[in-house]
């Protein structure tokens, strides 16, 4: 839960590659199938679970985003992972850490995503770069559903010259070809009717 203590953890190793998968929480397949490419491609796999505010807009869901520590903590075990790290705000935005953020490219953050959510990418670099200089992983894997995302980590970590790898992994879709995420625990049936067309018309045009 501490720094303290995965900073520990983490000094038992030098030479071992790390694997990192950085999450809000609410794991579901796939958050499994990130572990499983980590647990695959490294020596070590840490996942940390850590609902950040500063990601989120002034009317957003903060509040009510899913929580269900105990599933996901089961859901780790089950997967062998090495550490869970489960830390506090106070943790994270310590008032010591006094590192100026990291701005990504307006170029990137302005577009699809960005263009509702203007503080948003701002946010996610903030506290993936502060999870970077704690967990000092070899590797990182983030999932493609946001792939907007992760091209912007990429980014961020060649502007800081971190010597850490990316890694992207598939979309993890349920029977109806719904892309899997935590949000989607807010659909009514009658929503989830709805939203499940996307991917079937998507498709439809993509031919």
């Amino acid at each position: 839960e501490t720094i303290k203590e995965i900073t520990e953890f983490r000094n038992q190793f030098s030479n071992e590659t790390i694997g990192f998968i950085p999450t809000m929480g609410a794991l579901h397949n796939g958050h499994e199938s990130l572990m499983i490419e980590s647990k695959k491609n490294c020596d070590i796999t840490i996942v940390s679970i850590y609902l950040n505010p500063k990601q989120f807009g002034k009317n957003e869901d903060y509040n009510k985003y899913p929580k269900q520590i105990t599933i996901d903590i089961n859901i780790c075990k089950k997967n062998k992972i090495d550490a869970l790290f489960i830390p506090n705000n106070n943790e994270i935005y310590s008032k010591n850490n006094i590192t100026k953020p990291y701005l990504p490219s307006k170029k990137l953050t302005t577009i699809l995503c960005g263009k509702s959510r203007p503080d948003f990418f701002n946010g996610v670099c903030n506290v993936v770069e502060r999870l970077f200089n704690i967990v000092t992983p070899t590797h990182a894997f983030f999932g493609d559903k946001d792939l907007q995302q992760r091209l912007i980590i990429e980014e961020m970590v060649k502007d800081l010259n971190k010597n850490i790898i990316i890694i992207g992994c598939p979309i993890i879709r349920d029977k109806n070809g719904l892309a899997l995420s935590s949000r989607n625990s807010y659909f009514s049936k009658d929503e989830y009717n709805i939203v499940i067309q996307i991917p079937k018309l998507m498709s439809l045009i993509i031919k």
